[in-house]
This record gives C-alpha cells, sequence and structure tokens, in this order.
C-alpha cells in the first residue's frame, strides 16, 4: 500500500459522489501510456457501513496487474490481495481458474475500474464494441467473482465521450473524459468538480 511519503510525482487527485452507496470515493491517479496506478479510499453505507482503501497497478497495456483492498466494516476487516500472473490470477494466494480469461479487475461500486478495458481499445476515441470477463470485486464482502462484461463507443460530445457499459441486463452509458475516466455513470457515481482557487483565511481552530 501506499507509503507516508505520498504518492509521487504525476498522479492527479479526482473525487467522486457515489449515489449507489451513499458514499464518496477519492484516488489518486497517473497515466503513464497505458498504465495506471490508482491509490484511493471509498466509503460507503449501502449495502452496510464501510470504508475501502485500495492501490490499483496495471501494466503497459492496461491489464492489471495487482489490486489490494482492505474493508474495514463496524465488527470486522477484510483483506483482499488479488493478482494477474502469467496468465492466472491469484486471489489471497489460491488460483482461482474461472478468471483465467479475464485482463482487468471490477472493483465493486468504483468508477475507477472502468478506465482500464475503455482505454486498451480506444473505446473513449472512437468506434468500437468490445466484450470482456473481468475479476470482478464485490463490496464490502471482498469475494471475487467472473463475470461478463460489454463496452460500445457511442459518440464524441463536448468535454468527452459516451461509452455504453452492460453487463447482464444493467446498461449505463458513461460520460468519459479524453484519458477514459469516469466523469459522470449514471445512478453509480458523479466527479466532483475543482473549484476555482480562491484566497481562504485559513487558522489554528477553525
Amino acid at each position: 500500500m501506499l507509503s507516508a511519503g505520498g504518492p509521487g510525482g504525476g498522479f492527479r487527485l479526482l473525487a467522486w459522489q457515489v449515489a449507489e452507496t451513499a458514499g464518496f470515493e477519492a484516488a489518486w491517479l497517473r497515466l503513464d501510456g497505458l498504465a495506471l496506478r490508482a491509490i484511493g479510499q471509498a466509503a460507503g453505507q449501502l449495502p452496510e457501513p464501510y470504508l475501502l482503501t485500495y492501490e490499483l497497478r496495471t501494466d503497459d497495456r492496461a491489464v492489471t496487474t495487482r489490486l489490494e483492498v482492505t474493508a474495514t466494516l463496524a465488527g470486522s476487516q477484510r483483506r483482499l490481495d488479488l493478482r494477474r500472473e502469467h496468465g492466472s490470477w491469484m486471489v489471497n494466494g489460491e488460483v482461482q481458474p474461472d478468471l483465467a480469461r479475464a485482463l482487468d479487475c471490477d472493483l465493486g461500486f468504483s468508477p475507477v475500474t472502468n478506465t482500464m478495458p475503455v482505454i486498451r481499445h480506444g473505446l473513449h476515441r472512437g468506434p468500437g464494441a468490445e466484450r470482456f470477463l473481468m475479476a470482478w470485486v464485490e463490496v464490502p464482502t471482498l469475494r471475487v467473482i467472473a463475470s461478463e462484461q460489454a463496452y460500445t463507443h457511442l459518440g464524441l460530445e463536448p468535454g468527452g465521450a459516451r461509452v455504453r457499459f452492460t453487463s447482464g441486463s444493467y446498461t449505463r452509458d458513461l460520460l468519459l473524459d479524453g484519458d477514459g475516466l469516469v466523469i459522470d455513470y449514471p445512478t453509480m457515481a458523479t466527479r466532483m468538480p475543482v473549484p476555482p482557487v480562491a484566497a481562504t483565511d485559513q487558522r489554528p481552530g477553525a
């Protein structure tokens, strides 16, 4: 997980209101080509109160290499160490064969993990439709489940692109920015805008 020294250079901080959990998510994100690193926290009140901390790493094709998650609940704490190595997925040290075709993790209720399959296929920039098997992480149980999903480019618009996400009968049209990061995920999460910089009168005890 993140050291006490902070995330280092090249990161930017994004935050989302997450309506589906009555909570929020904030993450330091760095994209270097297609390589993504994210260090984040999420808090929700649904389906039960929880606090998550996580760190995500991908390779230079936006393929997940590791996701570490800690979930703190009212009376317990759970941890997940999810790794993809040499075409196999390890869940807390145990191989999970039903994930063998997957290239991506998908952390439940997190807008961050929608980015990888989109940018790998350029679906935030031009036409295309792709189907995926995902290593979906249920929150807050941290159970890992194989999940069939699809993304379809719908078109460009001011400020980004519309990309349709489908999983079974569930469909949402996401608004993504030029880097493929979620701006709006209808009914689930909306990115908080950065307000203009203004002088503030900060003082001890304020």
